[in-house]
């Protein structure tokens, strides 16, 4: 269990609010455990999930699951479809792509 945002927090929120530190620590208390849970890393999303997998997938698992997503969702093969469908199938592909190259990033270290 991480606990240092929330002393962090309790500390700078009584010393932020020193006309009522009970308030301060409370409110820097709160924030501290949104750091340690994580609610503002958007950036860390697992890739595993995206293509489907789990973080123990083997590399020929990883491989059928990106040419199968990517088989489903090219742009390519909506080529007469709607430019909606088209964008959105490209943001897919974005997606996919992105997933499949951390992935294959962290597996090379």
């Amino acid at each position: 269990m991480r606990w240092y945002g929330k002393l962090l927090g309790f500390i700078a929120g009584a010393l932020l609010f020193r006309g009522s530190p009970l308030f301060g620590a409370l409110i820097g208390l709160l924030l501290g455990h949104a750091v340690d849970r994580g609610w503002f890393n958007r950036e860390r999303e697992d890739p595993y999930r995206e293509l489907g997998l789990t973080a123990d997938a083997t590399a020929a698992e990883i491989d059928l699951a990106y040419r199968r997503l990517m088989s489903q969702h090219h742009p390519d093969k909506l080529a007469g479809a709607a430019p909606e469908l088209r964008q959105q199938a490209e943001r897919r592909a974005r997606q996919i792509n992105a997933a499949y190259d951390r992935i294959q990033r962290r597996r090379r270290r």
